[in-house]
């Protein structure tokens, strides 16, 4: 990796040299960014700067460079298997099916890392990208135009996340979280968080379980005798008494359809809902009413 050594230098010295070429660019709404390389001086670097959890760049016609710098003020922490509280972050990139003109990378202590290449018309769309930071550890997003006489077709697009929880790794090309630590039940204190901080929380039996070879995931499909939250429109339907939806999990947990209803909690990454803990109901009630009891729970949910 010298010659990414070098280049990086070599981005340092254009950021402090003035406008001339490398400009720095805040976004309205703070969590997303839309431009053009066509206002871009060729071999110039634009800085941008965002602060949400997540939110999208589209970057039309890509000249030149960009060097993204996320800061977000991070939602709180969901509790299922493999958490930790060592204050590690992790974002994941996920690439519009589209993605034209340029390469991605990650930039840490100096080095680039490649993320995402230019893409060709006949290569398959590219994968979710995830990467960690621990607290203090600067890193950033660098994205660098490919040469091309034809850019008018050309957009470098890509939603991003950042969480400080363990699921946001559910949805990894690498899966660096050890499939038994993964998939591993939860435990009484952590389904009671779950319940409080999760994305969704709903209540239902598992129709049936297929392989999402694109993720490399299980989609477990649900019908939900009562949706309790649920922070999108996950579950839907038009019976009063069931709704449908899909969650998301490891491969390796190997979850298969079988009797009995289940308390399912977990986070929604780009629009998808991912496993947290999912106990069997009637295992959740009596962690519940104990915890109750004793004047234990973190929150209150209307338990039948």
């Amino acid at each position: 990796m010298p010659a990414f050594g070098v280049w990086i230098n070599a981005i340092w010295i254009l950021l402090f040299t003035g406008c001339d070429l490398a400009c720095s660019s805040y976004s309205e709404d703070q969590c997303s960014w839309r431009g053009s390389g066509l206002s871009q001086q060729q071999g110039s670097v634009e800085q941008i700067f965002l602060h949400c959890s997540e939110g999208t760049l589209d970057w039309l016609y890509p000249k030149g460079a960009l060097r993204l710098s996320l800061s977000p003020r991070l939602p709180s922490v969901a509790v299922g298997p493999g958490g930790s509280s060592s204050g590690l972050i992790t974002a994941c990139v996920k690439p519009s099916e589209h993605f034209h003109g340029a390469q991605l990378y990650l930039e840490r202590d100096g080095v680039l890392e490649l993320l995402i290449s230019d893409r060709l018309e006949s290569s398959p769309p590219p994968r979710v990208r995830c990467f960690s930071r621990l607290p203090g550890e600067r890193v950033a997003l660098f994205l660098q135009a490919t040469p091309h006489q034809d850019i008018s077709r050309r957009i470098a697009s890509f939603r991003y996340e950042l969480r400080g929880d363990w699921t946001a790794r559910l949805s990894l090309d690498n899966n660096p979280i050890s499939s038994e630590e993964a998939c591993r039940p939860c435990n009484n204190t952590e389904i009671l968080m779950a319940v409080c901080t999760s994305d969704f929380v709903v209540r239902g039996n598992i129709r049936s379980v297929v392989e999402d070879d694109n993720l490399r995931a299980a989609v477990i499909k649900v019908s939900a005798t009562r949706v309790f939250r649920q922070k999108y429109a996950l579950f839907t339907g038009n019976s009063r008494l069931s709704s449908r939806g899909e969650v998301r999990t490891l491969l390796q947990c190997g979850v298969k359809p079988g009797p009995g209803s289940f308390l399912f909690t977990g986070r929604v990454h780009f629009g998808e809902a991912w496993l947290g803990c999912a106990p069997r109901y009637k295992d959740f009630q009596r962690a519940y009413m104990a915890a109750k009891a004793a004047q234990q729970i973190p929150c209150e949910l209307p338990v039948d």
